[in-house]
């Protein structure tokens, strides 16, 4: 679970600043589960350039609750989770300054999506908040303003678990979050519920957070539960092991089946079965093409980029007139596996007719 974070400052001296705003989204990194936000009284005063850039005044914030008065749920509402912002040392010190104050010793893992953004979308002119969203297609309301920032760095946080094809993000987020205690059945049985019954993959984590395996199927919920009444002695060995599950939505038939062949070949996990097949060689008669299936949810739709006969990668779009605008779509693209089973796969599906749309450049 991660928190993304957003606060406005009155400006002034380092380590003497206070919050006028804060945002707070709870995130399960596929939807928002919770928020807060609030203006805060810093109880003090608000540089001139502060007002001039966020548009919040003294008197906005004269009667808003000081930070004593919001503390409690900020601590309940950031608990086991992994505190998120762009340029997260600013806003985590910023946060950590006003708790000491209060006596109380504020902790959380974190993460910052500007040096994320510089790992997984290399070479951009400037990794602002602003310069980046407006780079890679991610509209952004009430620029510095705390609400409207953190909106935008939770589409920021969304496409980067998408590039993010190694998993790292979240292997690093069920290593440090979760307890070293064995899970029981039963507790895998309430991991099971969390997920959706919705076309994707699946994974199951032990305790160091490393994969297992990894599955796929039109209804992950059901593709874990039929996984787990296999009494074969692999499968009981797994469940011995199984620490957590984390699951990726893919809207589409097409993308869960790239995806997993992907996986498969990235994460090597132990208890896959692995089969070679012989598979001819697959052309895409040259275009270069989008491939347009659905998102996952109603307002999106997923791309595919075939270039020189090669799958450059996958997206997921919420404004359809991006995708009239390729050079967008590359950005926010990421990377999947280009080879004969891939192509031999994403031809079959064109061949039966299996894709809303393609747009050829």
């Amino acid at each position: 679970m991660y928190v993304i974070i957003d606060i406005e400052t009155t400006g002034g001296k380092f380590n003497e600043e206070g919050i006028t705003e804060v945002a707070i989204y709870k995130f399960d990194g596929h939807e928002i589960v919770d928020q807060f936000i609030s203006l805060v009284n810093p109880e003090r005063p608000i540089q001139p350039f502060v007002v001039n850039l966020t548009g919040i005044t003294p008197k906005m914030v004269k009667t808003a609750p000081k930070f004593h008065e919001i503390a409690k749920r900020i601590v309940e509402i950031t608990e086991n989770c992994v505190f998120i912002a762009h340029n997260t040392s600013f806003d985590y010190r910023i946060i950590r300054t006003e708790f000491s104050r209060l006596g109380y010793d504020y902790v959380r893992q974190t993460l910052c999506t500007v040096e994320l953004s510089k790992q997984l979308i290399p070479e951009q002119p400037s990794y602002s908040l602003g310069k980046l969203c407006k780079s890679l297609g991610i509209p952004m309301n009430d620029r510095h303003r705390a609400s409207g920032d953190a909106l935008a760095t939770v589409k920021l946080f969304k496409l980067l678990l998408d590039k993010d094809i190694n998993k790292e993000i979240i292997k690093s987020t069920v290593k440090n979050l979760v307890d070293k205690e064995v899970v029981l059945p039963n507790k895998i049985l309430d991991h099971i519920e969390q997920t959706p019954q919705k076309t994707g993959l699946f994974y199951i984590h032990d305790q160091e957070g490393s994969i297992l395996y990894v599955g796929r199927g039109k209804n992950i919920q059901k593709g874990l539960n039929q996984l787990f009444l296999k009494t074969s002695k692999k499968i009981r060995t797994l469940l011995g092991k199984t620490h957590s599950i984390s699951f990726e939505e893919t809207g589409n038939d097409l993308i869960a089946e790239l995806k997993f062949i992907e996986s498969i070949g990235v994460h090597k996990p132990k208890y896959n079965s692995f089969r070679r097949k012989n598979i001819p060689t697959v052309v895409f008669n040259n275009d270069n093409m989008l491939l347009v299936n659905k998102g996952r949810h109603a307002n999106e739709k997923s791309v595919i980029l075939i270039e020189d006969n090669q799958i450059k990668g996958s997206a997921f779009i919420d404004l359809a007139h991006q995708i009239e605008h390729l050079e967008i779509v590359k950005t926010m693209i990421s990377p999947l596996l280009d080879n004969l089973k891939t192509r031999h796969i994403t031809k079959r599906y064109l061949e039966k007719g299996k894709i809303e749309k393609i747009v050829r450049y």
